[in-house]
């Protein structure tokens, strides 16, 4: 069985702001990918931005004005 590991998770209000950053991560070389939104959250549009805790820690201050609905914590 594969060990479980915490990531962080972006959820949207849209899917349409989802693609947008995925779009936005993507050209900017950030790392992570578009995932279906975990059962633990209950809010957004159904998709989600999965990407490790150090990655976040190293790229949020430049996304801090990027939209995106909440940031939480998951163990995937």
């Amino acid at each position: 069985m594969r060990a479980k590991r915490p990531y962080i998770v972006l959820s949207f209000h849209t899917t349409l702001e989802a693609m947008e950053w995925e779009k936005h991560c993507l050209a900017s070389c950030i790392p992570g990918r578009l995932i279906p939104l975990p059962r633990e959250i209950s809010a957004g549009c159904g998709l989600a931005w999965r990407m490790p805790p150090e990655e976040w820690e190293l790229w949020q201050m430049k996304l801090k004005d990027c939209r995106f609905e909440a940031i939480t914590t998951v163990e995937q």
